[in-house]
């Protein structure tokens, strides 16, 4: 549905058909990870990827997730990552400091790949606002994949 006249738009493509996917989740809070990787695998199936297209892995904790999805990002096998994970205020800075890096860290794998990486690592007050929030997390992060790789996969055939 084109907005303008005489404008070429790009439609949003949300089928995940032969796409490959990477997902790197934090295991430090158990519990979260799995609710959002679970959630997460669910929606990119119903998207239409490929079981055999998916590989995931897990790291130690939100810190460690930047390396592991730069590893995957430059390894040349996948058309999106995603990075699942929840980072839950304690009564100390290191909140702030795990939070921060970890996103910035994010942020910077996809910008110096040119692999969209789509962010599902929650940052919340506590364990109840994580769970409450971890099924639309993961479900948007793999929304968030599906259509990046695709708009991607767009503008390159449009060069």
């Amino acid at each position: 549905m084109a907005r303008y006249d005489e404008i070429d738009e790009i439609e949003p493509a949300t089928s995940g058909e032969g796409l490959r996917l990477g997902l790197v989740m934090s295991r430090f809070n158990p519990e979260v990870g799995d609710g959002l990787l679970a959630a997460c695998t669910e929606e990119l199936l119903r998207l239409g990827v490929r079981p055999a297209d998916l590989l995931v892995a897990t790291v130690p904790g939100a810190l460690e997730l930047p390396l592991s999805l730069r590893r995957m990002a430059d390894s040349g096998r996948f058309d999106a990552l995603i990075a699942l994970g929840a980072v839950i205020r304690g009564e100390t800075y290191h909140f702030e400091i795990v939070s921060n890096e970890s996103a910035r860290g994010i942020t910077e794998v996809q910008l110096a790949t040119g692999i969209p990486v789509a962010n599902a690592v929650l940052t919340t007050e506590d364990d109840h606002q994580a769970l409450a929030r971890m099924r639309q997390k993961g479900e948007d992060a793999a929304r968030v994949a599906v259509e990046m790789a695709n708009l991607l996969r767009s503008l390159a055939a449009r060069r």
